[in-house]
């Protein structure tokens, strides 16, 4: 056994030079949805990570599902993609046959069951946020076991255990859309300043 992977280092090449083909690529990611009195605001980072390697700075976390549902994506990027492509096809189906846009709580049922009946292939942290007719606007965590919860705020990815406290202090019912800008935009700007002095440390 080498030194390298007895301390739990992988992808290094003999040359021991670090392989990141052989990294999955993850979304290093901060991902918040918050309901406002009138709908549901959604806001994420845009970084890429394979391992410490930055592997696009622009990327788009936030993924439209139908016209009232988006959703927020941490986790792997293919495993992300590739389920919200599924439930978008489901939802559209949903939608042709009611004549109606579908609820929110149905695509936060389908994100759950894919990801649970897949939990140990995937790692997929999905947050469903929308507004329909009939309860309004919702935001619903699903996270990498498949476990659903309906919040009125939600936090996720990796950079989240930096907003726990924040979050919690500013967050209140009855926000205005405004209000409610501010409050993701600020979480975002919090995790990214947080991260920035980590690595400068």
């Amino acid at each position: 056994m080498s030194l390298l992977s007895h301390c739990g280092i992988q992808g290094i090449q003999e040359s021991g030079i670090h392989d990141i083909t052989k990294d999955e690529v993850s979304t290093g990611t901060t991902i918040i949805a918050a309901t406002y009195d009138g709908g549901v605001i959604i806001g994420a980072d845009s970084r890429t990570t394979t391992g410490a390697y930055i592997a696009n700075r622009v990327t788009d976390k936030l993924t439209k599902v139908c016209d009232n549902i988006y959703c927020c994506r941490s986790g792997s990027a293919a495993d992300t993609q590739a389920i919200t492509d599924i439930v978008a096809y489901y939802m559209d189906l949903t939608s042709i046959q009611m004549g109606e846009p579908p609820l929110v709580r149905a695509a936060a049922n389908v994100f759950k069951t894919l990801i649970y009946e897949n939990r140990h292939q995937l790692t997929a942290g999905i947050i469903v946020a929308g507004w329909d007719s009939r309860f309004g606007g919702q935001v619903y965590s699903i996270n990498v076991s498949g476990t659903i919860v309906q919040q009125n705020i939600s936090i996720g990815g990796s950079g989240s255990s930096y907003l726990y406290g924040f979050m919690d202090s500013q967050y209140k019912d009855g926000m205005s859309q405004q209000e409610c800008e501010n409050l993701v935009l600020n979480g975002i700007t919090i995790v990214n300043f947080c991260l920035l002095l980590l690595l400068n440390f």
